[in-house]
């Protein structure tokens, strides 16, 4: 799987699974979109976009199917902290 962190905007990880051509979108609140059927090109394009939240709502939001996220890949740093801290 590729993935890529951003530091700046609504999306802040996206992960990549070539094989299955499924993009998983982490967002700031939490929550994460998945879209089925991306081309690779598309994923490699959001991660270099000045914005990726305007390129995810121009080129992916209306364009793939919404599939299920990748189990494990939800919030991985999160579910760390939460196991050592009891959350």
């Amino acid at each position: 799987m590729l993935t890529k962190t951003f530091t700046n905007g609504r999306i802040r990880k996206a992960v990549y699974d070539p094989a299955s051509r499924q993009l998983d979108l982490h967002w700031d609140n939490r929550t994460v979109l998945a879209y089925k059927h991306v081309p690779e090109e598309v994923y490699r394009r959001l991660c270099s976009a000045p914005n990726p939240t305007t390129y995810w709502e121009d080129r992916i939001a209306e364009e793939y199917p919404k599939g299920v996220p990748t189990p494990g890949t939800a919030s991985d740093g999160a579910k760390k902290f939460g196991d050592l801290f009891g959350e």
